[in-house]
């Protein structure tokens, strides 16, 4: 997909990018030769055939598979590293990564191994791109809460490596609600708390997202629309989203970019942000995303200068940063004519 000057240059956090799936067909076969794991494909254009599917749970089934060829530390790293060489020429300036440990652990691979590569990989991006980060460790949501309440007492060692916490994976039949006590502990360990809701799940999902988990951030969020009343509420809180429209697509939450509920939740006031969520599965990166926007729906460079502007308010920095970007960001935008947002 071409992506314009402005988008490619527009300075931007991504919040919503899942760090396996970033695992491009070359360097999944590559790993995979490494570690000798036989994967169900044995080249890139097999591999990309197969990343052909049309719902959340044909889409993860795919993915646990290249998950498997990850076994060392310097597997994570290079995956890791390899998502920031990508990213950093598509103006990405802070990125908040998710990983998904009981995806590894479940296959005897250490969590100190899977943390540690990451953390190199994020170490990589700062000094050699410049792009800061926040390591957020998801749990898995079809597996019950004793298995992730033990998976947060593992991470408890490595917690300056770890920001935050999140949701993620299979959303229907599995309610926010079901996780409330290793949130509850999350946050009285200092975690910063995220969670995917309203993706293939009601409005009520977002809804205890919010009110049982205490989320800071809702990742996805589409399905709060249909709930007039909890709309304008997170509006009026300013309560940030991190939307995905390829990954709509994608995985069938959408028929059709065109119809993607972006403008409605910008006409509602929700402060949105624009992500990938697992890019090499999903046709794009994050300025696939900010163009498919502007393509489809007519989203303006203004417009998409705000939605950037949104992904450093919502993003977990400290103030300095956080400045710093909103600077770099003012200055870039006033460059292309739009200033009164820009402060």
């Amino acid at each position: 997909m071409p992506v314009s000057p402005f988008i490619r240059a527009l300075p931007k956090a991504e919040l919503h990018v899942h760090i396996e799936g970033t695992f491009e067909p070359e360097l999944m076969l590559e790993i995979g030769r490494r570690n000798g794991i036989a994967l169900p494909f044995t080249t890139v254009d097999e591999a990309r055939a197969a990343y052909e599917f049309s719902s959340l749970q044909d889409f993860l089934d795919i993915y646990y598979q290249g998950v498997a060829a990850l076994l060392t530390e310097q597997d994570f790293c290079d995956l890791t590293c390899a998502y920031f060489d990508r990213v950093a020429g598509q103006g990405v300036r802070h990125a908040e990564i998710f990983f998904d440990p009981q995806a590894h652990t479940a296959r005897s691979v250490p969590f100190a191994t899977v943390c540690h590569g990451i953390a190199s990989g994020l170490q990589y991006a700062l000094q050699r791109h410049g792009i800061s980060s926040r390591l957020i460790m998801c749990f898995l949501r079809h597996l019950d809460e004793p298995d992730a309440l033990a998976t947060l007492e593992t991470a408890l060692p490595y917690r300056d490596m770890i920001y935050g916490v999140g949701l993620d994976s299979s959303e229907a039949g599995n309610p926010p609600a079901k996780f409330a006590r290793v949130f509850a502990a999350a946050r009285e360990a200092g975690f910063a708390c995220v969670a995917h809701a309203g993706e293939e799940g009601p409005a009520a999902y977002v809804r205890d997202a919010v009110d049982v988990l205490h989320v800071q951030r809702i990742d996805h969020g589409n399905r709060a629309l249909d709930d007039p009343v909890l709309t304008a509420e997170l509006a009026q809180r300013g309560m940030p989203f991190t939307v995905c429209p390829l990954s709509n697509l994608r995985l069938g939450v959408i028929d059709a970019l065109d119809n993607h509920p972006l403008r409605r939740m910008l006409d509602a006031g929700l402060m949105v942000t624009l992500n990938s969520d697992d890019p090499a599965y999903f046709g794009g990166y994050v300025n696939e995303n900010y163009q498919a926007m502007q393509d489809h729906l007519g989203i303006d460079d203004a417009t998409l200068g705000r939605i950037a502007r949104n992904s450093f308010l919502a993003a977990f920095l400290e103030p300095e940063r956080r400045n710093e970007l909103l600077a770099e960001l003012g200055i870039y935008c006033a460059a292309n004519g739009w200033t009164t947002w820009a402060s």
